[in-house]
């Protein structure tokens, strides 16, 4: 027994158009990078004033904050000021060059080398401790309002309707 299937296309010509500027549109995506980095530029500055993770879940308050009120990791805003995007051809990279930004991305455990570490405490005054934990205070992601961000530039720069 055989079995076959035929597809007839009405209004190939138009098809064959569309595809052909799809793959020229995707020749080169750096427009299509640029605008993506801005939106995640701007979804990450956000979290910053929202003190939540690209999940949503709400950051541990810094012990400064506890104490004094303010924002995490907004005391000199060089963290939050140092974020920005570099826009490739294929790709897009969101980020910032502070040394100390994946301590705070991940969490760290800090622990003195030669007995207990010294480290002054804005309002708080010189403090020293064995070890200091710091909790990870996720900015950088992709969450779900992102996804539709990136779905919604991706189809507008190819012409594409939503699904």
């Amino acid at each position: 027994m055989a079995a076959s299937v035929e597809i007839r296309v009405e209004g190939q010509d138009a098809i064959e158009r569309r595809l052909r500027a799809i793959q020229e549109r995707g020749e080169d995506l750096s427009p299509l990078m640029d605008a993506i980095g801005l939106a995640m530029e701007g979804s990450t500055l956000q979290r910053f004033e929202d003190e939540r993770g690209p999940d949503g879940s709400r950051w541990t308050p810094s012990r400064r904050v506890e104490q004094f009120g303010g924002k995490t990791l907004t005391l000199s805003a060089r963290l939050k000021q140092s974020v920005s995007y570099i826009a490739l051809a294929d790709s897009v990279r969101v980020g910032t060059n502070v040394i100390y930004a994946g301590v705070h991305q991940h969490g760290a455990t800090i622990v003195g080398r030669n007995g207990p570490l010294r480290f002054k405490l804005p309002g708080i005054g010189f403090r020293s401790a064995r070890q200091v934990i710091i909790p990870a205070r996720p900015m950088f992601g992709i969450g779900d309002e992102d996804e539709d961000e990136i779905e919604a530039l991706t189809e507008d720069f190819f012409g594409l309707e939503a699904a």
